[in-house]
């Protein structure tokens, strides 16, 4: 009975925290508020329901929002178009689940992933300069640059005040308090009542539908669009999946499960299918409000659905109030959405990285800002694999060493375990020790010996580290042998101390050695 009303609870807390960010994404896509809301309330019930991470929460999301503004922006006036892009959306990521696509996700390099990820966060910023200064935003980032001499003579005094202090707020809530009360909510209210007491002459959300959607019959488009029509759509699909994907590996850091790709992918295009047919924006597995729901006592599927009805009876209800929210208040919210979206754990050590990794990251970042989103993340994929291939052959011919990975298990008792890692320790190989590790049961040490590594990369360090982490929340203690050459490398990416704070040796004996009082018996 406890279980059920943590979940209760912690759905209705989500809900709170989702608002702001439903409207806000609804107006920044181009499709409206309410259609943020249902959104949020369709596919957040939905995924919820069938989908493969029980304290997952699901709604709109920035890089789902960015790319529903450019399918509105490419078919003006043709909104059914719109919704049949998310219909296919949806479908795709339902034969994603079935045909255990999912697995693949794991390959991309983290250098991609965090191009990718800075690149929405600044698109989300540029296309929030506008409303922040009070004036009518544009859904190109390149003419939103190009236009701005023009913008800055339009501006709203009035607007800029009110998203700077929902920028503040956004920025400066003390922790005791946003543990409490989202900023995000403390802004979208005080800052709202604030703008309709001193009468402030600024745009603002306008009529929200009250009640339920209307049906929208969303296959119906142009033949001759249909190339444009299935890029946007499996753009939507694999964002959508990937998105959800790394929500569900937070989730399952934070609550020690293992979700299920399959089902969660074939929930998220249920989610997303069923959107198309009432006009709501699609989404994807949301990091933050996944968080807060889980840190708010959630264990299982109905905190999600939950969070749902919350919000449902909030537009049954509630819709005239919202409806005077100004769009200057929702640029503050989705200013700092974006500056959050940043992949700061790379960032933080940009100058520290290979020459190989910074390429691709930034290759990747202009890509994601000014070009395409998929051509972005298949240009990155394409250049690591070149890379990962060069210097696996370099590596070779030098010192014979493996072509791919592989690993060995040298000892196996109840207290520790050695695992050898032969060749190249890359972004394609390093989720297979993840995979290798998670098989260990009853160990207390566990001893990584990479003196036969040839090559790492940024990704496979990364990975490290989160192994580390993890093991570590089950009180089994990493111990890695690194070349030196390695050890340095690992050690000037280490931001969040890692590394630094386990044993790292250069031979296997001085490892070995540290685990005698643990009377080991080697060979």
């Amino acid at each position: 009975m406890n279980r059920v009303k943590n979940d209760i609870f912690a759905g209705i807390t989500a809900a709170v925290v989702a608002l702001p960010l439903a409207l806000a994404f609804g107006v920044a896509s181009g499709a409206g508020a309410i259609a943020g809301l249902y959104g949020a309330i369709i596919l957040g019930f939905f995924a919820a329901l069938f989908g493969g991470t029980p304290t997952q929460i699901s709604g709109p999301t920035g890089p789902m929002t960015v790319i529903v503004a450019t399918a509105i922006a490419t078919f003006p006036n043709d909104f059914q178009t719109v919704m049949t892009i998310v219909f296919l959306a949806g479908l795709m990521q339902i034969s994603f689940g079935i045909v255990g696509i999912g697995k693949w996700i794991k390959y991309i390099p983290y250098p991609v992933i965090s191009g990718f990820m800075c690149g929405i966060g600044v698109i989300i910023i540029i296309l929030q300069i506008n409303p922040f200064l009070g004036v009518e935003g544009y859904s190109s980032i390149v003419y939103t640059l190009t236009h701005l001499t023009d913008t800055l003579t339009k501006v709203n005094y009035e607007a800029i005040l009110i998203a700077t202090i929902t920028l503040a707020i956004m920025f400066l809530t003390p922790k005791k308090i946003s543990k409490i009360i989202p900023p995000a909510l403390i802004a979208l209210v005080l800052v709202t009542l604030f703008s309709i007491f001193f009468h402030f002459k600024v745009m603002i959300i306008g009529e929200i539908p009250m009640g339920l959607p209307q049906f929208v019959l969303p296959i119906s488009f142009d033949i001759l669009k249909l190339s444009t029509i299935l890029t946007l759509a499996i753009t939507l699909a694999l964002l959508g999946s990937i998105d959800s994907l790394l929500t569900s590996i937070v989730a399952d850091s934070k609550t020690k499960t293992k979700h299920d790709s399959k089902k969660e992918l074939i929930g998220q295009g249920i989610g997303n299918t069923i959107c198309s047919f009432f006009g709501a924006i699609p989404g994807a597995g949301a990091t933050m409000r996944t968080v807060i729901n889980i840190n708010s006592g959630a264990t299982s599927k109905l905190s999600g659905m939950v969070h749902s009805v919350t919000l449902l009876l909030i537009v049954l209800f509630l819709a005239p109030l919202a409806s005077q929210i100004p769009l200057a208040v929702l640029s503050g919210i989705l200013i700092k959405v974006g500056f959050d979206i940043l992949d700061y754990k790379f960032l933080k050590v940009i100058n520290k990285v290979s020459k190989q990794d910074l390429i691709i990251m930034i290759t990747v970042f202009l890509l994601t800002v000014f070009v395409d989103l998929i051509m972005a993340v298949g240009v990155g994929i394409t250049i690591s694999s070149i890379i990962a291939v060069y210097q696996i052959s370099k590596n070779t011919q030098m010192k014979t060493a493996h072509s791919k990975v592989s690993f060995d298990i040298d000892i196996e008792n109840h207290d520790i375990e050695i695992i050898k890692v032969n060749g190249s320790l890359f972004f394609g190989t390093a989720s297979a020790l993840d995979t290798r590790l998670e098989k260990i049961k009853n160990s207390k040490k566990i001893i990584i010996d990479c003196r036969n590594v040839s090559f790492l990369d940024i990704s496979a360090i990364f990975t490290l580290e989160d192994i580390i982490e993890k093991f570590k929340s089950k009180d089994l203690e990493i111990i890695l042998v690194l070349k030196y050459r390695h050890k340095k490398k690992v050690l000037a990416v280490d931001s969040l101390n890692v590394f630094k704070k386990i044993r790292i040796y250069h031979n296997l004996d001085d490892a070995i050695n540290y685990t005698q009082k643990y009377e080991l018996i080697y060979g």
